[in-house]
């Protein structure tokens, strides 16, 4: 990608921007020189958030996406040109059993960041989080961005409106919106050890058993969170001409769990002690996006997965507390 300097000096909110993916983004953000706010609800000291101290080259201010109102206050008052929508509740199982925060904060909470957007009139572009997860069980073996989005269960449903409304509001009221859908992304900070990566680098460092939910055979895209945060960055850049268009994102690498896991243990030369339980509930077997569409606009993921592991597993051995 090259130089990016367009949002140089811009007022930029980072939504759910103290999280995993969100941090990433915020410390590229602030290379451009960009002034950054991301709203902080809560302190997690062993975050990326917090090992990088980003908490004090930022502006934080309290917002919850799920308030309406202090949404607009919010993109009003700090006169907001850009928009990266990442908050959200990410979990799957959470989202099982905790269904409606889980809705309520992926839907609802994206179209308040769209509606203050919208009623502010002064946003140049509305970055959004979407994910593989939205299109659902579609069976087959690539997904590109013109299937249809049938996510079924809790988190995929929440997936899938959010990224319908996220069309709506450019098809009904010109909002310059993009939106983006992720495979599996791993990486430093991901602090969520019920994810993959995170629970297998967990289980390793601390010489325990990685319990696996599935039977081991469920595939995923796998892509580096400094790939996401390139993609994210290629994209707002190119707004104007994109605005309304939603894209995969994918190093093109897809593995089972298991073949993850010896990939893993071969990278690392490391064993990796698991035991496969087989309990998960509604979890999609097999996904793989087909990304040739932002590929063909000049992006492509950097970071082999070689890289990325070893990247991440020493983060974890130096900050897993």
């Amino acid at each position: 990608m090259k130089k990016n300097n367009y949002l140089h000096g811009k007022n930029i909110l980072v939504t759910g921007g103290d999280g995993f993916i969100g941090s990433h983004l915020v410390k590229k953000l602030l290379t451009l020189n960009a002034s950054v706010f991301v709203p902080q609800r809560r302190n997690n000291p062993h975050s990326f958030f917090n090992t990088e101290k980003l908490y004090k080259k930022v502006h934080l201010v309290h917002l919850d996406v799920k308030n309406k109102d202090r949404v607009y206050d919010v993109v009003t008052k700090h006169e907001i040109d850009f928009i990266f929508h990442l908050a959200a509740q990410p979990i799957v199982t959470t989202a099982y059993h905790n269904p409606l925060e889980t809705l309520e904060t992926n839907i609802m909470g994206t179209a308040n960041i769209l509606e203050a957007a919208r009623n502010y009139g002064k946003v140049r572009g509305v970055i959004m989080a979407s994910s593989d997860k939205a299109y659902g069980k579609l069976f087959k073996d690539e997904y590109t961005e013109t299937d249809p989005l049938k996510g079924d269960h809790p988190y995929e449903v929440s997936k899938s409106c959010a990224d319908l409304i996220g069309q709506t509001y450019f098809k009904t009221y010109g909002l310059p919106v993009v939106i983006t859908r992720f495979g599996n992304i791993y990486g430093p900070g991901d602090l969520n050890f019920n994810r993959i990566i995170p629970g297998m680098m967990k289980a390793l460092i601390k010489n325990e058993t990685w319990e696996i939910r599935s039977d081991g055979t469920f595939v995923r895209d796998y892509v580096y969170v400094e790939d996401v945060v390139s993609a994210y960055l290629f994209l707002a850049e190119r707004i104007n001409s994109l605005k309304g268009e939603a894209f995969n994102v994918s190093s093109g690498v897809s593995f089972s769990v298991l073949e993850l896991l010896h990939k893993t243990e071969k990278v690392l030369h490391k064993k990796i002690k698991f035991q496969i339980n087989n309990n998960a509930k509604n979890e999609i077997p097999f996904q793989h996006l087909d990304f040739t569409k932002i590929k063909k606009l000049g992006w492509k993921s950097k970071i082999k997965t070689e890289i990325g592991l070893r990247k991440t597993y020493l983060w974890y051995e130096k900050n897993l507390f």
